[in-house]
């Protein structure tokens, strides 16, 4: 009796112990920032006609092996995001661009970008997303 007593004891401390840890997500202190730059093509892409920060661009996110976006946000008149409160753990960003190759049937194709946050409290800079138009 007293065996299974201390079994279901450390059962319940390892079972305690993981479900503090929390997966990748919202629920944290830590940011992710960035911006998006835009290169605006003629219709062949063949000659840029501007380059520019990207205002009210779509950016997304997804949370470790998230196959869809977890959450989204648009960025201001210089081209900036922010996701804010997010664990550690592993994270995809991405932005939708015009496709230069003209292979994608959709015309588009995301731009993305991986990092990992390591620690609590801390913003992340994500290297510049530059998207075609």
């Amino acid at each position: 009796m007293k065996h299974r007593i201390g079994l279901v004891l450390i059962a319940s401390i390892i079972g305690m112990v993981t479900s503090c840890e929390k997966p990748e997500g919202t629920g944290g202190t830590s940011s992710i920032v960035g911006k998006i730059w835009v290169r605006n093509y003629n219709a062949d892409f063949s000659r840029i006609n501007a380059e520019y920060w990207g205002e009210e661009v779509d950016v997304y996110i997804m949370y470790g092996n998230d196959t869809i976006h977890s959450d989204d946000t648009k960025t201001s008149y210089n081209g900036s995001y922010k996701f804010d409160y997010l664990q550690k753990g592993d994270y995809t960003i991405y932005a939708y661009s015009d496709d230069s190759t003209m292979m994608s049937p959709s015309g588009r194709i995301p731009v993305k970008a991986s990092i990992t946050i390591k620690e609590a409290g801390e913003e992340y800079l994500v290297p510049t997303i530059t998207v075609l138009e």
